[in-house]
């Protein structure tokens, strides 16, 4: 594990402040915000019908609380080295100073493939429910702008046509992307209402709909299994728990901000495990209301489950309610991504291992203007080109793959240097990252074929890049055991 960033290098990184660091805006609840803003998109919407209908039936609640487990396995990891390490890169500065620079080289190109294309996939998304909602008025956008090259949709008078680019995923990926270059304050700002909004048409939902629960609907509460694995019983809420895991992705993404949080030490602690434990009880709650008010079976051929259980209400208007709630969701989700991203890329550029321009800060917003402006343009491609189903697939083993070196993270840090102060630790370990490291294996072997093909492809084409361009630049390699930061100067050692 050659190349290693050292702690105290990292932790005078932190401290740094004046010109050429990042802002510290951000308050306790501005962190939890930004995990709640990255976990509740259209999964708690359409997740949790899916998953009911074919795997767990109204047990779906307690696949909802697996899947939170294992979250919160990871979690309490990445709390630990958020605390430690409070600087903005997530898992692949953790990597950094306890695995050595290729690996952190590997999960920050990994990294790459989970915010990124995470907010490409919820682009065009984004843009399918927006369509729906511009119904509402009339408004229509011809369906060739609202898909990609590679997709047809049949029209009512049955002629089929063919998408020739994604231009509201295009909208909603610039907008966000000139927020962020705005200012964090200003985007955390944006976010905390897009979360009060989402949130507030949750709590409507689970209050209106408590009322019109059908007992019924529960018994059995675990459907008997079909004799196929997965297909109720304990295996499908097993099964289950997985599908519905992936509706909690998104609180790593606070420990992206932490170079941007104003007391990081207690901060990044209470926004990864607070949005989790939020989170958590509103897929609960939302999940019981919905799988009671109508019956589980009603959801298997719905892409709206929601819009099936408000249906059993007297509340139509909800329908409208919830679409803009998604819509609030997934707005939120793509801020925090691309804001994650660049966070990612900016530390990276510190290090050298990708140019220094993108290390560089707007003079007068103080933000990585550079990485801002290279995703927006780089994830705008994938939003207008590629079909969800391509750049969806990729997300989730990308993120599963930092989970498990976060967790194995935590195991070397506390043997190499067990005498740091560690403002937050992961309790009982070994056994909390060792589970979070096979329970985010199972789920990654369990991914399709292909998906493992596409990230070979993609771990290649950030190997090459690294051996011709990392390598070289690396500050680490290059000025050997002193480097220069900017403003401190601290020692490097291999």
């Amino acid at each position: 594990m050659r190349f290693k960033k050292p702690l105290d290098v990292l932790l005078k990184e932190a401290s740094a402040t004046g010109e050429g660091s990042l802002k510290r805006t951000l308050t306790s609840f501005n962190l939890v915000a930004l995990g709640i803003g990255a976990i509740i998109g259209a999964g708690l919407f359409s997740l949790t019908g899916l998953a009911a209908a074919n795997n767990a039936g109204p047990a779906v609640t307690i696949s909802f609380m697996i899947g939170a487990i294992g979250c919160a396995f990871a979690g309490l990891c990445y709390a630990e080295f958020a605390s430690m390490i409070p600087i903005a890169g997530s898992a692949y500065t953790y990597s950094y100073a306890t695995m050595g620079e290729f690996m952190a080289w590997v999960i920050g190109w990994d990294l790459i493939l989970e915010y990124a294309l995470g907010a490409a996939t919820v682009s065009i998304s984004w843009s399918q429910y927006l369509v729906k909602f511009l119904h509402y008025f009339d408004i229509t956008i011809p369906p060739q702008l609202t898909m990609s090259p590679w997709e047809t949709v049949t029209l009512a008078d049955g002629s089929v046509v063919s998408g020739v680019m994604n231009l509201p995923a295009v909208f909603i990926i610039m907008c966000l992307s000139l927020l962020l270059i705005r200012g964090t304050r200003e985007s955390a700002f944006i976010n905390n209402l897009l979360v009060v909004l989402k949130v507030a048409v949750v709590l409507v939902f689970i209050a209106v709909g408590w009322g019109y629960i059908n007992p019924a609907n529960h018994v059995p509460y675990i459907p008997e299994n079909t004799g196929k694995f997965g297909e109720f019983g304990w295996s499908g809420v097993l099964r289950a728990s997985g599908l519905v895991f992936f509706a909690f992705i998104g609180f790593d993404a606070v420990s992206t901000a932490a170079q941007e949080a104003k007391n990081p030490k207690v901060g990044m602690p209470v926004g990864i495990i607070g949005s989790l434990v939020i989170c958590t009880i509103l897929y609960v709650l939302f999940s019981h209301v919905m799988t009671g008010v109508a019956n589980y079976k009603e959801f298997k051929d719905s892409a709206a489950p929601v819009a099936v259980a408000i249906a059993k209400t007297p509340y139509a208007w909800l329908q409208k309610a919830i679409i803009v709630a998604i819509l609030a969701g997934y707005t939120s989700v793509i801020l925090v991504m691309l804001m994650g991203q660049s966070r990612i890329f900016y530390t990276m550029s510190k290090d050298g291992l990708v140019p220094k321009a993108f290390s560089s800060l707007h003079r007068k917003f103080q933000t990585p203007y550079k990485s801002n402006l290279l995703f927006a343009g780089f994830v705008s491609l994938f939003g207008a080109f590629v079909p969800v189903r391509v750049v969806g697939e990729m997300v989730s083993i990308g993120t599963l793959f930092a989970f498990v070196l976060v967790c194995v993270g935590v195991l070397v840090i506390r043997k190499t240097d067990p005498q740091l102060p560690r403002p937050f630790k992961t309790p009982w370990v070994p056994f909390v990252p060792v589970m979070g490291v096979i329970i985010c294996v199972v789920m990654m072997l369990a991914l399709p074929a292909d998906t493992w093909l596409r990230l070979a492809g993609w771990m290649l084409l950030g190997l090459i890049i690294y051996m011709v361009y990392g390598k070289k630049h690396s500050v680490i390699r290059n000025q050997g055991n002193s480097v220069t930061l900017d403003p401190p100067t601290t020692p490097f050692t291999k």
